[in-house]
């Protein structure tokens, strides 16, 4: 079995930030159509992209688009009152078939083509990206794995790690982009069984609409067979 533990350790680093600053928010906000906003992409960010990154046994090139940052420095110029400031041009971390950071979007090129297509036209902050090779060489079947916000969840008007993280899946060419966890449910984590083919993930409902993810919830299981074309989440209950 390989579990993938960045996810969590992304999501744990954030919220330790944001509670440090203020007392954490809720993350869903329910008005009363119960409809999830999703918020316009900010005008005022510098978009780049990093170089291109090929999964290996794959004939795609996956280029990471995310925003410009800019960080402050404390310090100030010799001969004026000016801030100086640092800009950072890399915006992913690349680890074992996996791509992190905060990304706005992906963009996938075939190796003997000009053409780049993106992973989604909609707005969408995404954590990780997994490229599962086992999977694929177990089965050809080349799948990317994603945990991501998709939904203004919180109408705070932004779409950031405060909001709902979801569960998505695509071929490796980009396409088939599929969201497999349920709306206004967290992802908790997922995990890949080699053996079987599978991937387990689970995610927890806010039942009792409070806005806030805790121990009164109730978490759901759940699992996709890999090695069919067709991808389909199946319940189950191991309590």
């Amino acid at each position: 079995m390989k579990k993938y533990f960045k996810y969590t350790a992304l999501a744990i680093a954030a919220t330790f930030i944001s509670c440090r600053e203020e007392v954490q928010k809720p993350k869903v906000s329910y008005d009363v159509s119960n409809k999830v906003s999703v918020s316009k992409t900010d005008s005022t960010q510098i978009e780049i992209a990093d170089l291109p990154i090929q999964m290996e046994g794959t004939n795609y090139l996956i280029h990471p688009v995310g925003d410009l940052r800019v960080f402050e420095k404390g310090s100030k110029a010799r001969y004026g009152s000016s801030t100086v400031n640092d800009v950072s041009f890399t915006i992913s971390n690349l680890g074992e078939h996996e791509i992190t950071g905060y990304l706005q979007n992906l963009k996938f090129q075939k190796i003997d083509s000009d053409s780049i297509r993106p992973l989604s036209d909609k707005p969408i902050l995404i954590l990780t990206a997994t490229y599962l090779k086992t999977i694929a060489d177990k089965t050809q079947n080349k799948i990317m794995v994603y945990t991501l916000t998709d939904s203004d969840t919180n109408k705070d008007g932004k779409i950031d790690t405060g909001d709902i993280k979801t569960l998505y899946l695509s071929d490796i060419s980009g396409e088939n982009f599929t969201k497999v966890s349920t709306d206004l449910h967290e992802l908790v984590d997922w995990s890949i069984i080699e053996l079987k083919n599978r991937l387990y993930f689970r995610t927890i409902e806010d039942t009792n609409q409070n806005g806030q993810f805790d121990k009164n919830d109730v978490l759901h299981y759940n699992y996709i067979d890999l090695a069919l074309k067709k991808w389909e989440v199946k319940n189950y209950k191991p309590i």
